[in-house]
């Protein structure tokens, strides 16, 4: 099972559509998620017309009506695998340990805000990843998503994608 990671998109504010690259990810993939701050609710549209399967929360930027359409929280399971996604985790310092009592039922959390890619394990096994962002990069020296692989219940071939700068 094949897994696109983004979030943090803010669209139309930081572009006005997503890039080219991550279009033909999402239409490639079995399973999109998105950790938050769409800003615009045609991008959720859009999103749910091009995805086989689309999991989706809201952020802190998004307005009542994409709040009235997305969880805060959403969970899933995939091919095996436990899956989280939140768009807000707090502050780096904790987070591993923070998250793993929150969500104790949960082989993958993925989570947004920052604008900066993360990959680690917190103790127990939890795996949290944050995609970036693909339209407003920040201190980051590039736009980012990640992709990943389930087989089995196992999380596999996570691959952080720098996108070309605008």
């Amino acid at each position: 099972m094949r897994l696109v990671l983004t979030a943090d998109t803010h669209l139309p504010k930081r572009a006005r559509d997503l890039p080219r690259a991550l279009w033909a990810a999402i239409e490639d993939a079995d399973v999109v998620v998105h950790a938050g701050d769409w800003v615009d609710e045609s991008l959720l549209d859009a999103l749910t017309a091009r995805s086989r399967r689309l999991i989706g929360v809201y952020g802190n930027n998004d307005g009542p009506a994409l709040r009235a359409r997305l969880p805060e929280v959403a969970r899933a399971e995939l091919d095996g695998l436990r899956v989280a996604v939140v768009h807000e985790t707090g502050p780096r310092a904790g987070r591993e340990k923070r998250c793993a009592a929150r969500f104790p039922d949960v082989d993958l959390l993925v989570f947004g805000h920052s604008h900066i890619p993360w990959d680690t394990e917190a103790p127990g096994g939890l795996r949290l990843l944050n995609p970036g962002s693909p339209t407003d990069r920040r201190a980051q020296p590039h736009a980012t998503y990640l992709t990943a692989d389930i087989r089995a219940g196992h999380l596999t071939e996570v691959k952080l994608h720098n996108l070309p700068h605008r």
